[in-house]
């Protein structure tokens, strides 16, 4: 059987040491699309886009969590023993991220991956790769990414819990659009993940796409950047945790419009892509914060 269930999760997490600096920030930031806030008269230069770009002002989105070290964490999870999966057949289902504390614009941590979870959804498995981060002063994140594999279920397992949120009713709070810029992807693609499907127009085709798509965790990240800059007064420091299901795909030049609610304590959030008649992008999205 290529998934082994019970030796994925029993096997040793494996660590290693990951680094980062005020680079690695902003070229994050800027493959998000900082720096081009529609709503900004001069957004290159306006303040608020300065945390994000200058390093004198810097401060650090915590979905950065998701490329620290390149994002080792889900690939050390998809080689760990009794994984043995077609990575034709998988695809990323679902990111979270909890912060135990503001992300430094400069450090070191121990990065320690494992297989929390093997689910069992009949046609396919969900592996849920978590990654935990903890430097000189204790922990900083916990991030886990649900990965979806074809034809791999129906091995008994347990199905897992229900990842659905209930649907948000009446009129969102805020409703912005993000503009994805042509060459987002080969931005975004520098901060570590090198899927080819980003970038190479033959390879979008093999994977039955008519060009390359954007990063799933690239709409996932400008998603909170929109929630923090609306409803967060900019402030990274209150996001406490976020979570999102993948639901479609975007094009770079597309728009994503992002609808917020409010309610104590968290934000829930829907993504769209604009042109293809408001196709889903982002569901089950809920920004946590203080």
């Amino acid at each position: 059987m290529p998934i082994d269930a019970a030796k994925a999760v029993a096997a040793e997490p494996r660590s290693a040491e990951i680094t980062w600096d005020h680079k690695d920030i902003q070229l994050y930031h800027l493959g998000l699309g900082a720096a081009t806030n529609p709503e900004r008269h001069s957004p290159a230069t306006d303040p608020d886009e300065l945390r994000y770009t200058l390093e004198s002002r810097l401060h650090v989105l915590p979905s950065f969590a998701t490329v620290a070290g390149a994002g080792m964490g889900v690939v050390g999870g998809l080689s760990a023993p009794g994984i043995e999966v077609n990575l034709a057949h998988v695809l990323h289902g679902g990111q979270s991220v909890e912060l135990h504390r503001p992300i430094p614009v400069r450090g070191s941590a121990t990065s320690t991956s494992r297989v929390a979870a093997v689910y069992d959804k009949g046609k396919a498995a969900i592996l849920v790769l978590r990654t935990e981060a903890a430097d000189a002063d204790g922990p900083l994140w916990t991030s886990d990414a649900q990965i979806f594999v074809r034809g791999e279920g129906g091995f008994g397992g347990d199905r897992g819990p229900s990842a659905r949120v209930e649907a948000p009713t009446g009129e969102p709070d805020r409703t912005v659009d993000r503009p994805v810029r042509e060459d987002q992807a080969l931005l975004y693609r520098l901060s570590g993940d090198w899927n080819p499907l980003h970038a190479d127009p033959e390879f979008a085709k093999l994977a039955g796409f008519d060009r390359p798509i954007l990063h799933g965790l690239c709409s996932y990240g400008m998603t909170l950047k929109a929630v923090v800059d609306t409803l967060l007064d900019g402030d990274v420091s209150r996001v406490r945790s976020y979570a999102t299901r993948f639901t479609g795909v975007v094009f770079p030049g597309e728009t994503l419009r992002i609808r917020m609610w409010r309610s104590e304590g968290r934000i829930q959030v829907t993504v769209t892509a604009v042109e293809r008649d408001e196709a889903p992008v982002l569901a089950d999205t809920i920004v946590e914060h203080a």
